[in-house]
């Protein structure tokens, strides 16, 4: 036991079998996801405490092996070997057990305690099967308890199997049989590392492991001190014993030997249904003509779902961080600190922070989809797509993960066992559009289109990228990697109804990670835009706009001047009551602005042209003051064009300002490269920010526009992208385009040159994909302008 009584639980499994269903349920909210050392597949640890009885419960990555040949596989091991779990519990899928037994095999080896959770046995049970579970006890050595993780039957038995077993501490004592040759090298390999007297890890697991001659345990072997005897032991062994078995595959024969008899003699009554309600789904899902169809129709209705369902939470983010800078405008001494906190943070990170609830709806639907084995079989259908470029439906899996993050896209890469094909698919992996890219989609398409094309525009962004990226993957294949693919092999998990707790779960995990980000590194990306966009302060005007204002003021003084006296408002007495008719239409004006914006309808507009007539908004007012209201009327107007007039001097100050400062500099300095597609010096500087991570884009617009925009009355980011004459739709539509092409974040950079194990690729990545933009950005925008858009 760990200190404190605390047991710990390595949750290992199949994917698909259930297995993190389980660990969320019986976990909850109680959590911790991260990465484990060094890598970035993500470790999740859970705690409950049952019967007074703390458990540390370890949800290891779904493998189907320990062979150490992905990540995955090697992180799985690690932590049963390193770390010294209390107890495994091998959750297998009963409904495909044969298959399942297979990691049964290789968890037994390692000679730790262990419990089988059963699971999905309602499945087995729809389908016929029967086994039984006290002849699988023991011929296993583990203690078996059936469940149904999705609805949470045989949890807790599960829990006091698992104290029990861990309080016992006693191994499974079962092995298996590798035949009179294997077992007696492996009898010999054991005896050499008796001798050396080092090596704590399962004697017997490191003998077989040295004849497979598993890379990772020869160096972990390595590390100890007298085992150079063992190696060579090994190594003779294996020179010995090559032509009478086939070394590298004979281990694995027999642990499916093993798990087939273990399956046959449990199993008390075969499946009686030969079709399964799955197999009905899939005769439509997987058809080979409308397979393709409906899969694009699933997407379609996700992104629509996004886009509609997510407006109405995202205007009320948006609207509260508006009314939140109007608060800190108040609340704080106008200067630098006060430009800071609203301009820069309070914009910038807003921007982003405002599109959560898509964000979250996205990987709603995702995990939905997944968790019911619909994306397994998408795989299955765009497999015929994938093999046309030369590629095959396993590439599908890490491409999709593209959409959540270009990360662990380029990392899942991995399960493919060919390089050419695992080449390929990390080069057109940056096509799927990752999480961050979706602010600047939603962004662009919300303040350009309408409502009800928004979220078309979105899927058709997507849809592009897939399209490139089928093509780059023929090229790429045709004639960087050449050669002929691989076959398509994969398993398809049964249908079945995730469990709303478990689709939750997985939603606010990446909404958690992506608030992490916009709370750290896109907060300290918006100060930095925030200082280059602000400074300098000291600039040189082309016109001295105090005297302009000073010049307004006395124009305006005049005029009203002229006005009473033209109403005949001669007494101090008049002058009052005509000034307060003007105050209540002013706030007249503003009650209906708010109300207005509440109900998210437009604000009302006031004509107040020289021979405008006072609208019916102000009816009220001029009933109770009819003799005093024309003059009242003419005195607003001259306010409100005041006003104008000192908006119109500040906003070109303010301009003149921007286009002095430091990113204004470096802007105008790369425009002449992005000038011919339409971009501004603006649009430069925010995408040479998204290399960062493509969400800073959305927060350099919105410290940019904060900053040059009137700091009494903020506004939304889509309506300072509405009112700036330079953005047209089609401007919006290339700068969707290009975000879609260039090069992703700085970390998949990274992981990319790592995965690749060369600099070669990463430039080539990063030189091939922002010449593709450029290009690809230069056709559209001067079609489109040769179209009149």
């Amino acid at each position: 036991m760990a200190e404190k009584g605390q047991i710990r639980i390595a949750l290992a499994g199949n994917p698909n079998c259930g297995k993190t269903t389980m660990f969320n349920n019986i976990t909850g909210a109680k959590q911790h996801v991260g990465n484990y050392a060094g890598v970035t597949v993500e470790k999740k640890e859970g705690y409950t405490n049952f019967n007074g009885q703390e458990l540390l419960f370890i949800d290891l990555p779904g493998t189907y092996s320990l062979t150490a040949r992905s990540l995955d596989e090697l992180v799985a091991r690690n932590v049963i070997v390193n770390d010294n779990p209390d107890v495994i519990v091998n959750v297998l899928d009963a409904s495909n057990l044969e298959r399942n037994l297979y990691l049964a095999a290789q968890l037994l080896e390692l000679e730790k305690p262990m419990v089988i959770a059963l699971n999905m046995s309602d499945v087995a049970e729809d389908m016929g099967i029967k086994y039984d579970l006290k002849k699988m006890a023991e011929l296993t050595g583990a203690t078996i308890v059936s469940t149904v993780g999705r609805t949470n039957i045989g949890t807790k038995e599960l829990l006091e199997a698992t104290i029990s077993v861990a309080a016992s501490q006693k191994a499974p004592g079962v092995t298996v049989d590798y035949g009179d040759l294997l077992e007696g090298k492996i009898a010999e390999l054991v005896e050499e590392l008796k001798k050396s007297g080092t090596v704590t890890y399962p004697l017997r697991w490191i003998a077989i492991k040295l004849l497979e001659k598993d890379a990772d345990v020869i160096g972990k072997v390595m590390r100890f001190d007298n085992t150079e005897a063992v190696i060579q032991k090994a190594e003779a062994i294996r020179e010995e014993i090559k032509n009478q078995v086939d070394l590298d595959i004979v281990f694995q024969e027999y642990r499916h030997r093993f798990a087939v008899e273990v399956y046959n003699t449990c199993l008390t009554q075969a499946p009686t249904t030969l079709e399964t309600r799955s197999d009905r789904y899939d005769k439509i899902l997987t058809h080979r003509i409308w397979g393709l169809p409906i899969f694009m129709l699933v997407m379609w209705l996700l992104f629509n779902f996004v886009n509609t369902v997510g407006a109405v939470p995202q205007g009320w983010i948006e609207d509260g961080f508006t009314a939140l800078q109007a608060w800190v405008v108040t609340a704080i001494p106008e200067g630098q600190l006060q430009s800071l906190i609203s301009d820069g943070i309070i914009a910038g990170v807003g921007a982003v922070l405002s599109f959560v609830p898509l964000i979250l709806l996205l990987f709603l639907g995702i995990s939905f989809l997944e968790d019911t084995g619909y994306m397994a079989r998408a795989a299955f259908v765009i497999d015929r797509v994938m093999r046309a470029c030369g590629l095959h439906g396993k590439s599908f899996i890490p491409l999709l993960l593209g959409f959540g993050c270009s990360v662990p896209s380029v990392m899942g890469a991995r399960i493919l066992d060919n390089y050419k094909d695992r080449m390929v698919t990390i080069l057109i992996t940056p096509f799927m559009s990752c999480s961050a890219r979706l602010p600047v989609y939603t962004l662009f398409a919300a303040a350009f289109f309408p409502p009800e094309w928004s979220g078309t525009v979105v899927f058709g962004v997507y849809a592009l990228g897939i399209v490139f990226g089928i093509i780059f993957a023929k090229v790429f294949r045709k004639y960087l990697f050449s050669g002929e693919a691989e076959p398509f092999v994969m398993e398809l998990p049964p249908y079945h109804l995730p469990t709303l707790k478990a689709t939750l779960m997985h939603m606010f995990e990446r909404g958690i990670l992506y608030l992490k980000k916009a709370g750290t590194f896109i907060m300290a990306a918006s100060i930095l835009v925030w200082f280059i966009t602000a400074y300098p302060m000291d600039v040189e005007y082309s016109k001295d706009y105090d005297a302009l204002h000073d010049q307004v003021a006395q124009t305006y003084e005049m005029k009203d001047a002229e006005t009473l006296s033209h109403f005949g408002i001669t007494t101090d007495e008049q002058k009052d009551q005509v000034n307060e008719i003007v105050d209540n239409m002013k706030s007249t004006v503003a009650d209906a602005t708010s109300a207005a914006e509440s109900n998210q309808e437009p604000a009302p507009e006031v004509a107040v042209e020289e021979d405008s007539e006072a609208p019916e908004l102000f009816n009220d007012i001029k009933d109770e003051n009819k003799d005093l209201f024309p003059a009242a009327w003419a005195m607003y107007k001259n306010s409100a064009n005041l006003d104008a007039e000192n908006q119109k001097i500040d906003e070109e100050q303010k301009s003149e300002k921007l286009e002095q400062s430091y990113a204004a500099m470096f802007g105008k300095a790369i425009n002449p490269v992005l000038e011919p597609l339409g971009f501004d010096w603006k649009i430069g500087v925010s995408l040479v920010a998204g290399l960062a991570a493509k969400e800073v884009v959305v927060s350099t617009l919105g410290t940019i526009y904060a900053v040059g925009g009137d700091t009494d009355h903020p506004q939304a980011l889509t309506d300072y992208l509405q009112n700036d004459p330079h953005f047209t739709p089609l401007i919006a539509l290339t700068l969707m385009l290009f975000v879609l092409i260039y090069p992703p974040c700085i970390a998949a950079l990274a992981v990319i040159k790592r995965e690749t194990g060369s600099w070669k690729w990463m430039l080539f990545m990063f030189c091939y994909e922002n010449a593709f933009a450029w290009i690809a950005c230069f056709i559209f925008y001067n079609i489109g302008r040769a179209l009149g858009f």
